[in-house]
């Protein structure tokens, strides 16, 4: 198995992948770089966070048009399981690889701190190892996190059981002042109509060891780990 993480200029979150995924769970990942035009090779992939090309038009817009991200489409088309996380999750909406947009935080600051969140579905290569309506305690780290989808995007996405996250405060309650964003219906991530694609706000790199507060997010990489290990 091994898994790639992609590389752009800008990216800042790449190696603290590469640790979670070599150094926690044993698995063999590969950082790639941004020129790379075959992924063939990889089970996986992941696009990591961090402010690509400076965030300039749009934050993701820059390296969604990558020579890579031709390949990313086709290991998602040929059912791989790609994780986009905070400015990864950006790159997977500018390149149409998921729903919607994100926008810039209706209080428009960056915000770096703890957030809850709850699992809407399980049913995912990402989240079989939660249960759902677990709360989790994953931290934020963006401007530009709110989450935009027209109506019948928004409702499609429900119907489908495409919502993987919501922010919730400690009792799992989805109201406004648990959104740190102003994402519509408190989304903080979801997944592709085939549920290979997930795309999420929170870092749960940065809530893999006990020593960084929180494990919750490990489990996201071990869902996926097991994904693999299965197919």
């Amino acid at each position: 198995m091994s898994i790639a993480v992609v590389q752009f200029g800008g990216s800042n979150c790449d190696l603290d992948i590469i640790h979670v995924l070599k150094d926690v769970l044993g698995v063999d990942a590969e950082l790639v770089w941004y020129k790379e035009e075959n992924l063939d090779r990889f089970d996986g992939i992941v696009i990591p966070g961090g402010f690509s090309y400076g965030d300039y038009l749009r934050a993701g817009a820059i390296a969604a048009r990558t020579p890579i991200m031709n390949s990313v489409k086709k290991q998602a088309d040929a059912g791989k399981p790609v994780i986009g996380i905070c400015n990864g999750f950006q790159v997977l909406t500018e390149s149409g690889l998921l729903a919607g947009a994100l926008t810039t935080n209706n209080y428009p600051k960056f915000r770096c701190e703890p957030t809850y969140l709850r699992v809407e579905t399980t049913d995912t290569p990402f989240t079989s190892m939660f249960r759902k309506g677990e709360i989790l305690s994953i931290p934020i780290a963006h401007m530009e996190g709110n989450y935009y989808a027209d109506e019948p995007t928004l409702a499609a996405l429900e119907k489908n059981d495409q919502v993987v996250f919501r922010y919730v405060d400690k009792n799992g309650n989805a109201t406004d002042e648990a959104n740190p964003n102003g994402s519509r219906e408190n989304i903080a991530g979801i997944v592709s109509q085939r549920k290979n694609v997930l795309g999420m706000m929170p870092h749960p790199e940065r809530a893999s060891e006990e020593v960084l507060g929180s494990t919750d997010g490990l489990k996201v990489f071990r869902s996926m780990v097991e994904y693999i290990s299965d197919r």
